[in-house]
């Protein structure tokens, strides 16, 4: 079940918190203080999660310190894809996560490190290898991205597809599995070096993929799920219902649910990264998920 709490998802990246709205992450800040207040309340074991950095930016993590964020987090995050998007070298995982270290004394979690097959589904099997190798005396608790390829019918979540080119197609290529479910050689990669790791994977509202991820995660010996809880999605119909079912079908793991997505309606401006209106419903909606899934 829930085991731990990751709040927003990269906010330092503009597809996931809009700058515009909130260009120096000041409402940001105190959305994320209030969350990680209700989230304790609500669950004083569970571990609450600083939503991982993208890029790694130590000045970021340093502002939320600042601004009393991180007193109410027990961990932060970083996100890294150096043979994708990043403009450093795979080699480099260790010093980035060092950079993080050396500006918080709280454990630095990987919760998003991947490789897209994109080019070569024999360099995403070599890069499951070697990222085990760079990162697993580097942090406690590394996540895989993902399970899954993309289905091509959706659209990946960034808002700035134009200028990411070719690049964005990368996106629909970050699985162990491709689309029908069938392996790549990174599945057989993984089986032999990713003891430990976890995986990230994102389920969409009424995803079908559902029990044959958790299938597939036993399969590969995987403790260490992360996932999300929509709050835009918490105002479909059903949702409630599809939450439960979601959270059923991982019980056997150690989930981390990222709670992030602003609804249209509630944000300042009508889309779901945007900071909301009432930073106030974000703080209730993560305690009440934390009162009904954790532990």
């Amino acid at each position: 079940m829930m085991h731990s709490a990751m709040v927003w998802n990269e906010p330092n990246n503009k597809s996931h918190w809009d700058p515009e709205v909130d260009p120096d992450w000041v409402l940001f800040a105190e959305t994320a203080k209030l969350a990680g207040e209700a989230i304790r309340a609500e669950g004083s074991s569970v571990t609450r999660v600083l939503g991982g950095m993208s890029p790694i930016d130590p000045l970021f993590l340093q502002k939320m310190d600042q601004r009393g964020v991180l007193a109410q987090m027990d961990a932060v995050a970083v996100h890294g894809f150096p043979l994708d998007w990043n403009l450093w070298q795979i080699e480099e995982w260790p010093a980035k996560v060092a950079e993080i270290r050396a500006v918080t004394e709280l454990p630095v979690w990987v919760s998003e490190v991947g490789a897209s097959s994109f080019g070569s589904e024999e360099v995403q099997a070599w890069a499951v290898g070697r990222t085990a190798g760079l990162l697993r005396n580097a942090s406690p608790s590394i996540h895989w991205y993902s399970l899954y390829d993309l289905p091509r019918e959706w659209e990946a979540t960034t808002r700035h597809r134009e200028a990411e080119g070719s690049s964005y197609y990368r996106h629909f290529h970050m699985g162990l599995l491709r689309q029908d479910g069938s392996p790549k050689p990174a599945v057989e990669a993984f089986a032999e070096h990713g003891q430990g790791l976890g995986i990230c994977q994102w389920f969409h509202f009424e995803d079908h993929r559902l029990a044959d991820a958790a299938a597939w995660l036993k399969r590969l010996g995987v403790r260490r799920l992360r996932t999300g809880i929509s709050w835009a999605d918490s105002f479909r119909p059903g949702a409630l219902g599809w939450f439960d079912r979601q959270m059923a079908a991982l019980e056997e793991f150690d989930v981390t649910v990222t709670f992030c997505f602003t609804p249209e309606h509630r944000g300042l401006a009508p889309h779901h990264t945007s900071a909301p209106q009432v930073i106030e419903e974000f703080a209730a909606f993560c305690g009440s998920m934390t009162r009904r899934y954790a532990a």
